[in-house]
């Protein structure tokens, strides 16, 4: 991500709050000698999630000093203190439903301005919200111009009807206001609030994996997010009470083992194949902290596995809400800390029908080698979003345009002309 004006030294903060750690990942625009500035990962750090379960702050105190704590950490790595940031958010208090607006060109000539797209977003959201829950993001799919469809960029067109179809994204408003406390209680601004998978597509999936069709997977402690692109455009999002703490869970049922061990035993002997591994392959116990105890590696695989075929189970579900199953030609992406498991890309091949790969972030230059580890994607893709909303206005980062750049320039103009 390049870029030749602008304040380069400003730090752009993600922050990433998740079931079992809270992320931080920092970036900043670096100068080459052309003049150009390229966006740099200059620091990253992250901490256990203490008063935060399943997604959701259950003691607001823990929660602020789990975030101080992940807060201090960058600060200490970066040299400069961090006054501000992108938050993301996810789990099942996040919802997705389809809207459509329609207005009436404004000028007597019949000519689309940017203020008639601001106006027919507008008139998208007018749709009644699901109670107790508040907008978080809206996201335009396509225009019509009448009766002209799939225009991604109708200004300067000519029409006396213009109508949008758009994807609205709503937050649990309890969540939401307890997320907000506990960011502002640490002594940060945020910048906006933003469902990570959001973020975290942005940055792993290319335009053309969006053009072809492509399912982004990010793969959590306790939820999985699931987006899904055709033609440039977001058409459907889900949140499957589903993550790799289920995993753990089973290993300790599974092997009667406590949690602690279970989870360290995950991390090191994580697969998904149990046909690939001979019975006579034994693991130990004992280097995880347990008592002296071996166990069957192939049993351990059994058991991930399973857990790991119901999650795609539930993935293929959301595809074919929208009729997308085994048809997106781009494949699907798996990203998360929960992606770390050995031969899932050949699971997911064959039980999704369609081609697998891991999503990490691109385009970016980084200081830290995080920016390879799959459990840094998320706050990475903060970091990008914010710096894409800063270049374009923050007015309106939470309004995605298909397409992108140009129709976004126009509509960060308006706001400038509107704003004193």
């Amino acid at each position: 991500m390049a870029r030749t004006r602008g304040n380069t030294s400003e730090i752009i903060t993600g922050l990433d709050i998740g079931s079992t750690g809270i992320r931080v990942a920092v970036g900043q625009y670096t100068e080459d000698q052309s003049g150009t500035a390229d966006l740099q990962i200059i620091g990253t750090a992250e901490v256990g999630s203490s008063g935060i379960q399943k997604g959701v702050i259950v003691s607001i105190e823990e929660a602020v000093s789990a975030v101080s704590h992940v807060l201090e950490e960058a600060e200490r790595l970066i040299g400069v203190p961090i006054e501000h940031g992108w938050v993301g958010i996810s789990g099942t208090q996040i919802l997705s439903q389809g809207s459509r607006g329609v207005v009436a060109v404004a000028k007597s000539d019949g000519e689309i301005s940017g203020e008639d797209v601001m106006r027919v977003i507008d008139a998208a959201q007018t749709v009644a919200a699901p109670l107790n829950y508040e907008v978080l993001h809206v996201l335009p799919k396509h225009f019509t111009v009448d009766g002209q469809m799939g225009l991604k960029d109708p200004v300067g067109m000519t029409g006396v009807r213009l109508e949008v179809d758009a994807q609205i994204i709503y937050g649990a408003t309890p969540y939401i206001k307890n997320v907000t406390k506990a960011i502002y209680r640490t002594g940060i601004e945020i910048d906006d609030l933003v469902v990570s998978i959001l973020a975290t597509a942005d940055v792993v999936a290319t335009q053309k994996q969006k053009e072809l069709g492509v399912v982004v997977v990010d793969i959590g402690g306790s939820t999985t997010s699931v987006v899904v692109y055709e033609e440039g455009n977001s058409i459907h999002m889900g949140m499957i009470p589903i993550g790799s703490n289920h995993i753990t869970n089973d290993l300790a049922l599974g092997l009667q083992t406590p949690i602690e061990v279970a989870e360290r035993l995950k991390i090191a002997y994580g697969d998904c194949l149990p046909h690939d591994i001979k019975k006579q392959e034994m693991i130990d116990l004992s280097e995880f902290g347990a008592s002296a105890e071996v166990v069957s590696k192939k049993f351990v695989a059994e058991i991930i596995y399973a857990r790991v075929s119901e999650l795609l189970d539930k993935v293929n579900e959301e595809l074919t809400k929208i009729n997308r199953q085994a048809l997106l030609p781009a494949g699907v992406l798996f990203t998360g800390g929960g992606a770390k498991l050995h031969g899932l890309i050949d699971v997911a091949r064959e039980q999704l029908q369609m081609n697998a790969a891991y999503g990490f972030p691109r385009g970016l230059r980084s200081a830290t080698e995080k920016i390879n580890d799959l459990s840094y994607t998320p706050a990475i893709g903060l970091v990008s979003w914010g710096a894409l909303s800063r270049d374009r206005g923050a007015s309106v980062s939470r309004i995605r345009i298909p397409g992108g750049g140009d129709i976004g320039n126009r509509v960060k103009k308006l706001f400038k002309f509107l704003i004193p």
